[in-house]
């Protein structure tokens, strides 16, 4: 007989799954946030953490804990919405596991178990943060960070990050191939696989680093191409959106989701950092490249597009919001699914027109802020002049009633 407890968690559980979810107050024109995380600690279903024999756990203990759910990369198959989130247990270590939802808004439940690669990497410590691509070739690829201590050093924070690659074609079964080289980067992270060949050959977006934290000589997002996915090497890496001085990716930047093609070009999703007083800061922002040359950057809005709200903004990495997925459906709809604080998913709703609308009409960073006011001063004056304008009307009576 089970436990009383586990019927009470069950529950707790069972309700926490059916709660539906509603947008935020919050508005900008851009998109929709919405109140609910999508994904938490407390989504992870209970035969993972507890042991259900009373014999053996007579107090229902928690005996692999759950820390936090994040990091999710996204896909939609077969009418389904699919997350495959970054789960951290309480030892640190990280994972994945596959959590389905009809709406792509609530309701996501995880899969019976984890996501268990075959062990090709005996050096590989930690994995996280996996990009979905649903490529021309067939293939959905996953790409995610592939952590291993570096044996070169004796302090034990010392570690070396590769991009790790899997592929599948149903989310269940898995391939491991052999880790992404980059000839001119002794590290990378947060690496994303464009969805088409480019010139015949596999597209990556990479960020190159000379360290596991600090990316040095590491100019910003770059863009390699390589022969062969299952022996995947780049020479070169040319570099798209770079760091700059005194603007949200002052300290380091990465690619974020997939891009998503358009007829004016590929819309691209990147996080930004920049160091405070309070630590690194993470937010989101949006940039464009070149339909045919996905390396030629033709928009770059200035600010950023999505920065940590209210409960987002507490979590075991406060002050962060980072995002390594979204879903494009066939209206036209964006569902960007975002992290808060390393700890909890959210979602937040645009669609392809609201999105380009943001990349292509924003402004760029004018880099000063002498001219930052100038620029915003004009749009003022523009403004004042259109309700002057409105306020002068002529109106009928029944638009005065």
């Amino acid at each position: 007989m089970l436990h009383e407890q586990y019927y009470v968690e069950k529950e707790k559980q069972e309700r926490l799954l059916a709660r539906k979810n509603e947008p935020a107050r919050f508005y900008n024109g851009i998109f929709t946030r919405y109140k609910n995380p999508v994904l938490t600690r407390e989504h992870i279903p209970l035969t993972w953490r507890y042991d259900l024999d009373t014999g053996t756990n007579p107090f229902f203990e928690e005996r692999l804990g759950i820390n936090a759910v994040l990091n999710s990369g996204a896909i939609s198959l077969n009418g389904k919405y699919y997350l495959v989130a970054r789960i951290e247990g309480a030892d640190r270590k990280s994972f994945f596991g596959v959590a389905e939802s009809d709406s792509g808004l609530d309701g996501f439940r995880f899969w019976d178990r984890p996501i268990l690669f075959e062990d090709t990497c005996p050096e590989e410590t930690n994995v996280y943060d996996m990009r979905l691509t649903q490529h021309e070739d067939g293939w959905i690829y996953g790409v995610f960070c592939s952590e291993s201590h570096d044996d070169r050093s004796d302090d034990p924070s010392a570690a070396v990050a590769a991009a790790g690659i899997v592929r599948t074609k149903d989310l269940k079964s898995w391939e491991r191939l052999p880790n992404l080289v980059t000839l001119r980067s002794p590290q990378q992270r947060n690496v994303v696989l464009h969805p088409g060949f480019v010139d015949g050959k596999y597209a990556f977006y990479t960020r190159p680093m000379d360290s596991f934290i600090e990316t040095g000589g590491g100019g910003g997002i770059g863009f390699g191409l390589c022969e062969d996915i299952e022996h995947a090497v780049i020479d070169e890496e040319k570099i798209l959106s770079r760091r700059r001085y005194h603007q949200i990716t002052e300290s380091k930047n990465g690619e974020c989701i997939v891009p998503i093609g358009t007829e004016r070009g590929w819309l691209h999703i990147a996080h930004g950092v920049r160091n405070t007083a309070a630590g690194l800061r993470y937010v989101l922002y949006a940039y464009a490249t070149d339909r045919e040359d996905p390396s030629r950057v033709i928009a770059e809005p200035g600010g950023l597009l999505l920065g940590p709200l209210g409960w987002e903004r507490v979590g075991d990495v406060s002050n962060v919001v980072f995002s390594n997925g979204a879903i494009v459906k066939e209206n036209g709809e964006i569902l960007l699914y975002y992290a808060g604080s390393d700890t909890r998913v959210y979602v937040a709703k645009t669609s392809i027109a609201q999105l380009s609308d943001y990349i292509f009409n924003t402004p760029p960073d004018p880099g000063r802020s002498v001219l930052c006011v100038r620029k915003r001063c004009e749009l003022i004056d523009r403004n004042l002049e259109i309700l002057e304008r409105e306020n002068n009307a002529p109106h009928t009576v029944e638009e005065s009633l």
